[in-house]
């Protein structure tokens, strides 16, 4: 038996322009799973995917947040242009229920992305989530620490993120179509 892939969904655009010009297509990847490492929670990893959750509350897309490790602070979001009435937020701290609610909202196909925040997490479950992402035309989006993930990940996008001198430092993990690089994202205050 054969599986056919997915037809491609297209990129969205990151809002930042030495990002999209290193990233397949000229955004993050829709219908697809995107890792990004992080050293430690708040190094800015969020403002770094604003512009794009924004896009996405704006044309009526649900923003599904699973598991944040803070509750997310309404004022800073609506100043990023995040939609608040598209947010639905799922708290549990237990990792499995996270990923069993972030593949459900995936494969719903009313989500414009799936933010999660997972304390373990086995392939298997990335490949479900990758799956997910594609059958529900999803941007399927993991926030992970970094001494927390092994070498290997059916991710088709995987960034590490560390705090630069004026702003961020992303180094491209691992990419469909295109060799690693290494940028720095200057953010605005």
């Amino acid at each position: 038996m054969w599986r056919r892939p997915a037809p491609p969904v297209g990129a969205l655009p990151t809002g930042f322009p030495l990002l999209d010009g290193v990233l397949p297509d000229g955004g993050w990847p829709m219908g697809a799973l995107t890792e990004i490492l992080i050293s430690r929670e708040g190094a800015g990893e969020l403002r770094l995917v604003m512009p794009a959750l924004a896009a996405l509350s704006a044309r009526g897309r649900w923003l599904a947040w699973m598991g944040p490790p803070y509750v997310p602070y309404a004022p800073a979001l609506m100043a990023r242009g995040i939609v608040l009435s598209r947010i639905l937020w799922v708290c549990s701290g237990n990792s499995a229920q996270q990923l069993w609610s972030a593949e459900q909202a995936l494969r719903s196909g009313v989500c414009g992305a799936v933010l999660a925040w997972p304390t373990r997490v086995h392939q298997r479950r990335l490949r479900r989530l990758q799956l997910a992402a594609e059958s529900g035309a999803a941007w399927a989006l993991l926030f992970r620490a970094t001494e927390r993930c092994d070498d290997g990940s059916p991710a088709s996008l995987r960034l590490r993120v560390t705090p630069a001198a004026r702003g961020l430092a992303v180094e491209v993990l691992k990419c469909q179509g295109k060799p690693g690089a290494r940028v720095e994202i200057a953010l605005d205050e």
